[in-house]
């Protein structure tokens, strides 16, 4: 074999041997990465919701998926206030539930969704923090078409990576009223950087290269997504809830998300992480921040159209 063949085939074998690893890493990211797909523990009867003033809903969500949704209405006629409720990694719509009552109480339809990948919502090649925020915008213009619902007050509340996607839909889009985030973490790539430190992966050699790929297969930069820059963008009313004793996102982030946008305020509660109990006495204090933002322009709107 002549030498320059010989060089060109070591060279061609080397690059499928390259390419075969990086697709093998690939797979391995998506893998590791992929949230767990847990089954509804409860349903809205188990938190005390009738059967009539609850819909279970399939919904047209991004790329031909369908997403499940319990839509929760108000006894009184509309249209209402609405809040879309958005759940964390690996979580599902169930374990949101608990904040549906006051805020039914309060005169608001609430929608709770399953994202991709997540509880009976359709599966996908993968989730991210962007896909969420395309499922919020999917349920949202569900919303929209529903006569329950007042289209012009709607809000937005989230948990952990869905606090996160409230954040960035909420940093490029003016169709919400308000937004309510629930223990959001501050960059996804101090989150990658622990993931990868608990599970032994060096950096920066290898650990740079996991985090240029994830951003290519999301589709977007972690400096542009992440919640201390999309939070500065962000225009409409915003409450940050977060746990004194979160383990998994520290308080610190709640202090850093508020550095970066003063006008937002700051809900401190006693609890870790997961808030579904720690919320159950701050009901009222949601409820009169959610009033203040979405009440007075319904009020404001109904007397217009009474007048016209």
């Amino acid at each position: 074999m002549p030498v320059t063949v010989a060089i060109l085939t070591y060279l061609a074998l080397a690059l499928v041997v390259f390419l075969g690893a990086r697709w093998l890493v690939h797979l391995a990211l998506l893998r590791g990465l992929a949230a767990p797909r847990l089954a509804h523990e409860v349903a809205p009867s188990d938190v005390g919701l009738s059967a009539q003033s609850t819909q279970e809903i399939r919904l047209p969500g991004p790329d031909g998926k369908s997403l499940f949704a319990w839509l929760i209405t108000p006894d009184t006629p509309g249209p209402h206030p609405a809040v879309l409720v958005m759940h964390g990694w690996g979580a599902n719509a169930s374990m949101m539930l608990q904040i549906a009552p006051p805020l039914r109480a309060a005169g608001y339809a609430v929608l709770f969704v399953d994202a991709r990948c997540h509880g009976q919502s359709d599966d996908d090649r993968f989730t991210s923090m962007p896909r969420f925020a395309e499922d919020i915008g999917a349920g949202l213009a569900y919303l929209c078409t529903r006569p329950e619902v007042d289209p012009e007050n709607i809000a937005l509340l989230g948990h952990s990576v869905g606090a996160g996607a409230v954040l960035l839909y909420a940093a490029h889009h003016d169709d919400i009223r308000a937004a309510i985030s629930l223990s959001a973490f501050a960059h996804p790539r101090e989150v990658m950087q622990d993931w990868m430190a608990q599970h032994h992966i060096p950096f920066p050699v290898i650990g740079s290269y996991i985090l240029r790929h994830v951003e290519g297969v999301i589709g977007a930069r972690f400096d542009e997504i992440a919640p201390i820059h999309t939070i500065t963008q962000v225009g409409c009313p915003l409450l940050l809830v977060h746990g004194r004793e979160d383990t998994s996102v520290a308080f610190k982030d709640a202090l850093r998300l508020q550095a970066a946008q003063p006008a937002a305020q700051l809900l401190a509660v006693s609890g870790d992480h997961d808030l579904r109990e720690t919320l159950r006495p701050h009901g009222d204090e949601l409820v009169a921040f959610l009033d203040q933002a979405c009440k007075p322009a319904q009020r404001k709107r109904v007397g217009q159209s009474q007048s016209q």
